[in-house]
């Protein structure tokens, strides 16, 4: 029983975490790119990959969680 409880908190704070975390990453390479807008390709790219691996990073970090439900 508290398992599952402690799975589905994991699971919550790791979409919170990838949330928080792309968040910050979007604020900052927006004001990067309202700073200079001359390096706006460069920061888009960065940032793409950077959201890319905090979302996998998160979908581990689900699927281990929710993977204790069923344990």
């Amino acid at each position: 029983m508290t398992t599952g409880i402690f799975g589905a908190i994991g699971a919550g704070l790791c979409a919170i975490g990838a949330g928080i975390g792309i968040g910050k990453i979007g604020s900052s390479a927006l004001e990067s790119m309202a700073r200079q807008p001359e390096a706006a390709g460069k920061i888009q790219s960065a940032m793409i990959l950077s959201a890319a691996l905090i979302e996998a990073t998160a979908l581990f970090g689900v699927v281990v969680s929710l993977m204790s439900l069923s344990a």
